[in-house]
């Protein structure tokens, strides 16, 4: 698995049954993530390669007086209870009765369980026990609650009232009490306020893996300040063990705490996507006032002799090639990486203005069409943390999901820019108030220098500097094209309509 972090939320002998299994071929370094069924297990914390592991575990407690008398237990104590001579009997490898077990001798009283070391008489690691011991306090509360009546200097009790569960219950949502140095209350739905300890699993100077708390989560404190991590426990100066921070974390300057890194992309917020954006919408603008000045004197012959209805098209593309840089500002999400790279693909109508054939249009851009499909269908862009370009961040960008389709629509408008380009030269010498081919050539050198200059700018620019470098090749071309091609005819239709007449265009030498 390429997974650096695993979260199990599981029980202790299922736990136990996976770790057995890795062990037998250690896995390498992984971050483990336990909840309170396993974490606090010190059979588990015998395999090694969960060392560092953290996670949440059961509030520890000492219950006081609890060790005193499980220690003071007598050998008629003992003797009495069947679940206590099988616990003494096994601890002791002896039997409290006469038995044929070759085996056990019989016990003859010199067995000390203060002298003893397991977990029965290691009480200030209980957790679960802990619990148990509030539950029995909060049941009691809430009795004397339903029994009692409390005034300020009396309390009366009615000890042979009978009480049904739902009083009880009742009540025990509403107990409120501290009880061994913790707070016991519920909510409204009668659940406790949860808190859990926060603990780590660190190697001591022994080489034993040792369960050491390092913060705590308490429901009853405010949103956003109920989790609190003691960074001074969870990395140890001058550890002999360093273990290094998760891919999206940098150590600081110190090295014993891990940070998120900051992440970074093309901004709003930024100086430089601020100016790019503007450029963007001025662009959209132009193109549109362009298309309402020549709608308004559509009737011009210069309007009718370049091909209306291709010119109000070629204005529309261009409108679209504005507006979608803007998607390449801001975080990427799914959408906007498809947009993004696919936009090159809206840009192949823009180079078939005027001169050419409605036909030869549509054709050209059927063909576009179906390779931006492709590319959506089978690999399409998508959005992607980078951490390798830099080490101390995370960069926001898109994948291109298919290298091949993305270069396949670059090399099909380029293709159709070449196309173009040599058109317009060859229509060079026609007569000059029929073809606009000097305005197109010139255009067209605009493209490819561009273009030209991207690619290798695209490939070397790290980080937001790319989608920088992609936004100004759609401007740049864009601002191109309507500055030569439309400039010029909006220029005589508003500052020298004495030009825009048929006897004019006709007779120009």
């Amino acid at each position: 698995s390429t997974a650096i972090v695993v979260v199990a939320f599981t029980a202790v002998g299922d736990m136990k049954v996976l770790l057995e299994e890795l062990n037998q071929q250690p896995p390498p370094p992984r971050q483990w993530i336990g909840s309170e069924g396993w974490i606090t297990d010190p059979l588990l914390m015998s395999f090694s390669f969960c060392t560092g592991a953290i996670g949440v575990a059961i509030q520890q407690s000492v219950i006081p007086g609890l060790r005193n008398f499980l220690l003071d237990l007598s050998p008629s104590e003992v003797a009495a209870s069947s679940v206590l001579t099988e616990f003494w009997e096994d601890t002791f490898n002896c039997s409290l009765t006469k038995t044929a077990d070759l085996n056990k001798r019989e016990c003859d009283g010199t067995e000390d369980i203060r002298a003893l070391k397991s977990p029965y008489t290691e009480t200030s690691q209980l957790r679960v026990t802990n619990m148990v011991y509030k539950a029995v306090y909060a049941i009691a509360h809430s009795i004397h609650n339903a029994v009692c009546q409390e005034t300020n200097t009396t309390s009366q009790c009615d000890k042979h009232m009978n009480l049904e569960p739902k009083q009880v219950f009742t009540e025990l949502k509403k107990v409120n009490f501290s009880q061994n140095g913790y707070h016991v209350s519920f909510d409204g739905n009668g659940d406790p306020m949860a808190f859990y300890d926060l603990v780590n699993w660190q190697k001591s100077d022994n080489g034993v893996t040792e369960l050491v708390k390092v913060g705590y989560y308490d429901a009853s404190l405010p949103k956003g300040q109920e989790f609190r991590v003691n960074r001074n426990l969870t990395w140890l100066e001058d550890s002999p063990d360093c273990l290094p921070c998760p891919r999206e974390f940098w150590p600081n300057a110190e090295n014993n705490a891990c940070f998120p890194k900051p992440v970074e992309f093309l901004s709003y917020e930024e100086i430089l996507a601020t100016i790019l954006a503007a450029f963007s919408v001025s662009g959209a603008c132009l193109a549109i006032i362009t298309a309402v000045v020549f709608f308004r004197h559509r009737t011009t012959p210069i309007v009718r002799a370049n091909n209306s209805e291709l010119s109000f098209l070629l204005l529309f593309c261009l409108t679209l090639c504005f507006l979608c840089s803007l998607t390449f500002i801001g975080a990427p999400s799914d959408w906007s990486c498809m947009l993004r790279h696919t936009a090159f693909g809206s840009n192949a109508m823009k180079w078939f203005g005027p001169p050419q054939q409605r036909m030869t249009v549509l054709f050209f851009t059927v063909i576009q069409v179906i390779i931006c499909t492709v590319w959506l269908v089978v690999s399409p862009p998508f959005p992607i943390k980078n951490l390798t370009t830099y080490k101390e961040k995370i960069i926001l960008e898109c994948a291109l999901g298919s290298a091949v389709g993305f270069w396949a629509v670059l090399g099909y408008i380029g293709l159709l820019a070449v196309f173009c380009f040599v058109l317009a030269v060859l229509a060079r010498k026609l007569p000059d108030n029929f073809n606009e081919a000097k305005m197109i050539t010139f255009s067209m050198l605009i493209f490819c220098t561009v273009w030209i200059t991207f690619i290798p700018a695209y490939i070397s620019s790290p980080g937001k500097f790319t989608v920088a470098v992609e936004i100004f090749a759609i401007l740049a071309s864009s601002f191109g094209l309507i500055l030569c091609i439309f400039a010029p005819k909006v220029f005589i239709i508003l500052f020298q309509p004495e030009k825009n007449t048929k006897k004019y265009l006709m007779n120009k030498t």
